[in-house]
């Protein structure tokens, strides 16, 4: 499918999209509980339908309703695969989840997926006397427990990822563990666990609050309890973006307390000019001269999309560090932006870690999406202030995330989209 964007002006009030990130880990933590937890404003992209659906195969009663969720806890596997579909996030944290059953269950999935390591997630469970058999390293793989407590060394380089499926599953076991954590990555993502399984009466240490070593507490028990799913500061970083470019928005339902990474977008559309106001449950951009500035997202590595599409039309030359972690996303990243933004007239290099992206003026063109949803809505997001329209290819790739994103996008564009 195709969308051809035109240059607009934006104009209006929304809500932000729903935290799939945080749907994804309610619903883990719901499994895990005894009795039913009420998951309020849920998402139903396709990562968290893909959450659910393995929730349900390792035991979970679940009722989907328009503005809630039913999950009716007890980890009791029936059947031996579970399908993490495209979610890297699934993967990573029901692996570990998985291994804490005495049987062997197969995890698989698709697409990019097929093509992210899972070395470390080898390397940590069998620490924790876990048989787990992959396909050289890649999906699909087996994991077989009882997942043990124990005192084991952890990579976080790649991803946060697996530590939050440990930090998930660990509690449950007979006995202590402490987990060394070398290199972590994204460590506002822990901080959004750990705060997520306080809620369902779990407690996590992270000793002197240095991400390095974590003490959990064997044979806790979840409590199931109702929960309110927070608005998505990664996919409302787009809109935030679209109108700094070309415009005015306020996006409602976003936590100024958030301990999400990508939060980070406000200090990155302050550096560049652009007028914000950030308030307890909204945030408000208007349009202003837009500048080229100096940013870190190694912390916040999927906001690399709409930085791109804002430095695109900044004038000067725009800074991005971090670039190293794109590698293992939905598409090779860095390269995507780079060879797709210069469809569009913007020359990107790439030195080592950073990113770095010549503002000037975007011309219209013809890009693909392949098959990432963050350079999807990036190219749309771009195409407000371009020359000319904006054609991308397959877009339906935004469902991983944000289903609603062009419907949302068109709502508050004064010129109308196909």
């Amino acid at each position: 499918m195709q969308k051809s964007i035109k240059p607009s002006v934006i104009k209006g009030e929304i809500a932000s999209p729903v935290s799939k990130s945080m749907m994804q880990r309610a619903v883990a933590a719901a499994l895990l509980a005894d009795g039913t937890s009420i998951l309020h404003n849920p998402s139903f992209c396709d990562d968290a339908l893909a959450s659910l659906d393995i929730a349900t195969k390792l035991g979970a009663v679940i009722e989907n309703k328009k503005t809630h969720v039913l999950i009716k806890g007890g980890f009791k596997p029936i059947t031996d695969q579970i399908h993490c579909n495209e979610s890297g996030l699934s993967m990573r944290m029901f692996s570990p989840i998985a291994a804490i059953h005495s049987s062997k269950i197969n995890i698989i999935g698709h697409g990019s997926l097929l093509k992210r390591p899972v070395n470390m997630i080898e390397e940590a469970l069998k620490q924790m006397g876990v048989e787990i058999n992959s396909s050289n390293g890649f999906l699909p793989f087996s994991v077989k427990g009882p997942l043990k407590g124990c005192n084991a060394q952890i990579d976080g380089s790649i991803s946060s990822q697996l530590l939050t499926g440990l930090l998930m599953a660990l509690p449950v076991v007979e006995s202590d563990s402490v987990l060394t954590v070398n290199n972590l990555k994204s460590k506002p993502y822990i901080d959004m666990t750990i705060q997520l399984l306080s809620d369902f009466n779990i407690n996590i240490i992270n000793k002197n609050n240095n991400y390095e070593t974590f003490i959990i507490q064997g044979k806790q028990k979840y409590k199931a309890c109702e929960y309110t799913v927070e608005g998505d500061w990664s996919g409302a970083s787009f809109l935030l973006v679209a109108a700094a470019l070309n415009g005015n928005i306020k996006v409602t339902s976003l936590q100024k307390k958030s301990f999400q990474s990508d939060k980070e977008i406000i200090n990155a559309l302050e550096m560049a000019g652009a007028t914000v106001i950030h308030e307890k449950d909204f945030t408000e951009v208007h349009k202003k001269q837009l500048n080229a500035f100096s940013f870190d997202a190694t912390e916040c590595p999927d906001l690399f999309p709409p930085l791109v599409a804002l430095a695109a039309h900044c004038k000067g030359i725009t800074t991005i560090k971090g670039a190293e972690r794109l590698k293992h996303k939905e598409s090779d990243r860095a390269t995507v932006l780079k060879n797709e933004f210069a469809k569009l007239g913007i020359e990107i290099n790439i030195n080592g870690n950073e990113m770095i992206i010549h503002g000037g003026k975007v011309h219209g063109g013809n890009v693909k999406s392949h098959n990432d949803h963050r350079i999807a809505m990036a190219g749309a997001v771009a195409a407000l202030c371009a020359k000319s329209p904006v054609i991308i290819n397959d877009v339906e790739c935004v469902s991983k995330s944000y289903p609603e994103f062009f419907e949302d996008l068109n709502s508050v564009c004064l010129t109308k989209f196909q």
